[in-house]
């Protein structure tokens, strides 16, 4: 099994950004301990402030991968373009989100990715990467 974490903008900045809502581990720390607890999932991971290199992803695995787990961070609430290229696609698509964007302001509360993803997991803290690709099994 072949599973793609993919994070957007500001991601990169996990463990130094906003500690209180996102936690002060970096995604790299993360995504080893998630390589260790899924040592049977050929897990990769990618991440992008560039909405262009976030679709470009999206389209070179969207065909032979059995999964992705994307953070499209704020890009969420506003890009029709990774809506729509999740939506061409084969591929199957966990949106996550680290805070409960639905307590948070209120542009946070519409994604134009979730009508194309087979689910959305949001407010669990990094554990939500962890709950998306269980769902995968």
């Amino acid at each position: 099994m072949k599973i793609l974490i993919l994070n957007g903008p500001n991601l990169n900045l996990l463990g130094k950004r906003e500690p209180k809502i996102y936690g002060s581990l970096t995604f790299e720390a993360y995504f080893k301990s998630l390589e260790k607890k899924f040592a049977t999932i050929e897990l990769h991971y990618f991440q992008s402030n560039i909405e262009g290199e976030i679709i470009n992803k999206l389209h070179e695995v969207g065909f032979n991968f059995d999964g992705v787990v994307l953070n499209a961070g704020a890009y969420t609430h506003t890009s029709v373009a990774i809506g729509d290229a999740i939506k061409g696609i084969e591929t199957p698509v966990i949106e996550v989100h680290i805070s409960n964007v639905h307590s948070r302001e209120d542009f946070r509360h519409i994604s134009f990715i979730a009508p194309n993803v087979k689910g959305v997991i949001a407010g669990f803290g990094l554990k939500s990467y962890d709950l998306a690709i269980q769902s995968f099994l």
